[in-house]
């Protein structure tokens, strides 16, 4: 085997293609590499230039001291010519080639970035400024000085006076004041009862009215063939009138002045007027041939309206009472309303005619009604003039027409109509807010609140079992009584008047009133 050993002995010297390790110098590839090692070890990524030139001074030193020759101090040596870059390779090759790591790219390009930016930020600012100083003259020359120093509304120059001819149309709108309208939502109404009362063998008649609440906060109800009393403040009861067996009360209305008078329509066409307080009858006034079952009061003129289709006004303080005689109705007349100025009367009819008669009471010739509304396909029973627009009235119809319609009675057109899906027995208008509530029969048997004009349901009062016959409203406006079929009496207090809205006082005209009219009855 030794043989062999030789023979790769001998081989390997004379072999050709391989590297040179012996007694030659190292390729230039590998200094490099070896001077770029160097300086990696003996600096960081955040060198400065005095380190780099102290590394770059002792690497020439060490390396000349290994080749045994000194460095001479000036300029170049004598005899000897050198490359033009020899002097700046520590490592001894032909020219520097620095480090990568030791220059910061990113850096670099951040600066020259913001350098720029900056310079547009300052043309832009100066661009900005001249146009923001441009657009300010121009403004300053088109209102006549400083935008700044003057306000969008100036109360300095008054309006022009209006010539002295001048009238405004619009003036009765601002200064006519109206209940206060109040946004859906914003008001608590209670959905229930704020009180529960008997009423047994009330009549269950579509066409009567037997119901109503004086100024001196007393109800007054018929019930059987029995009139009685109630005193909502203290909650005594007290009956007032009597009938036979056959006879009873067909409709209840008090004056409206004030006082404790009753006007009573019964079954044989007589007008009853009574003194609550006395507990006496003061006075029988007849002229109709059937019942009366609706009356509404003018100041000393109590009008009755009655199945023979007439109606006729009662003057109290005379002795021949009828001082005329209305025929506009061909059917039983069930709904009577004066205007809150007491220039209108409104009568409905079974006939489904609204009929809107003059306030004239006395005539040698026979009265026409101003304006005949006919849209109805019903008998027409609820009526309710509007509190703070005396042209504006309300009527609701019957089972066949279930419709609320308002009219401008001094033109006979129809404002607005609304079907209620359900019988219209009564109509009242809120004496707090800009509202309406209504009373119904089947299905529902409910009292709607509608908002005017818009006629949004505010609420709906349910609790009745049979149709709602008749409501009534108190004093001050905040609770409204129904009397239903199904025998009961319920209070809503569905209209509570603001807290803050300052209270009416009280005048002193209803006590002379009062005692005017206990005088002048006879």
């Amino acid at each position: 085997m030794s043989q062999f050993n030789y023979l790769n002995e001998v081989n390997s010297i004379f072999k050709m293609d391989g590297d040179l390790t012996v007694g030659c110098p190292a390729p230039r590839w590998q200094k490099k590499m070896e001077s770029s090692n160097a300086s990696m070890l003996s600096s960081s990524m955040n060198i400065n230039s005095s380190k780099l030139s102290m590394s770059y001074n002792n690497s020439y030193t060490t390396m000349a001291a290994l080749s045994g020759k000194t460095p001479q101090k000036s300029g170049k040596s004598p005899g000897r010519k050198t490359t033009p870059n020899a002097a700046k390779t520590p490592s001894g090759g032909d020219r520097f080639i620095p480090n990568r790591s030791t220059t910061n790219f990113d850096l670099g390009h951040y600066k020259i970035k913001m350098e720029q930016l900056n310079i547009n930020d300052e043309n832009s600012s100066k661009e900005q400024t001249n146009q923001s100083d441009l657009q300010k003259m121009i403004t300053e020359n088109l209102q006549g000085g400083d935008i700044k120093s003057r306000k969008i509304f100036s109360f300095q120059d008054k309006a022009p006076a209006a010539p002295e001819f001048h009238q405004n149309p619009l003036r009765v709108v601002y200064s006519v004041k109206t209940p206060m309208s109040t946004k859906s939502g914003t008001r608590f109404i209670p959905s229930s009862p704020d009180r529960i009362l008997d009423a047994p063998d009330i009549i269950n008649d579509y066409y009567l009215n037997l119901l109503d609440w004086s100024n001196d906060n007393i109800v007054t109800v018929a019930l059987g063939n029995v009139v009685y009393l109630w005193n909502a403040g203290s909650g005594n009861i007290e009956q007032l009138r009597t009938y036979e067996e056959r006879d009873h009360a067909c409709s209840l209305s008090w004056a409206k002045e004030g006082g404790a008078i009753l006007a009573i329509g019964d079954n044989e066409g007589n007008v009853e007027l009574w003194d609550c307080e006395a507990k006496k009858r003061l006075r029988v006034m007849n002229g109709h041939e059937a019942r009366v079952g609706a009356l509404a009061w003018n100041s000393y003129i109590v009008t009755s309206g009655s199945r023979d289709s007439n109606i006729i006004h009662h003057d109290v303080r005379q002795r021949d009472h009828c001082v005329s005689t209305l025929s506009g109705h061909t059917e039983e007349v069930c709904g009577l309303k004066w205007s809150p100025d007491n220039k209108y009367l409104a009568s409905g009819g079974n006939d489904n005619l609204v009929n809107i008669w003059p306030s004239t009471t006395s005539s040698n010739s026979p009265i026409e009604p101003v304006k005949v509304l006919n849209q109805h396909q019903a008998a027409v029973r609820a009526l309710a003039w509007c509190p703070w627009q005396p042209n504006l009235l309300a009527t609701g119809g019957g089972t066949a027409d279930r419709c609320i319609k308002f009219w401008n009675v001094n033109n006979g057109t129809v404002v607005n109509s609304v079907d209620s899906k359900s019988q219209v027995c009564a109509l009242l208008w809120s004496k707090n807010y800009k509202e309406l509530i209504s009373a119904h029969g089947y299905a529902n048997n409910q009292l709607t609140i509608w908002k005017y004009p818009s006629m949004v349901k505010q609420a709906e009062l349910t609790g009745h079992t049979s149709r709602v016959l008749q409501i009534a409203m108190s004093p001050d406006g905040s609770t409204v009584i129904s009397a239903a079929a199904d025998e009961t009496l319920r209070l809503w207090n569905c209209f509570t008047p603001d807290p803050n809205q300052a209270k009416k006082e009280k005048t002193s005209t209803w006590t002379k009133t009062t005692v005017g009219l206990r005088q002048g009855i006879r």
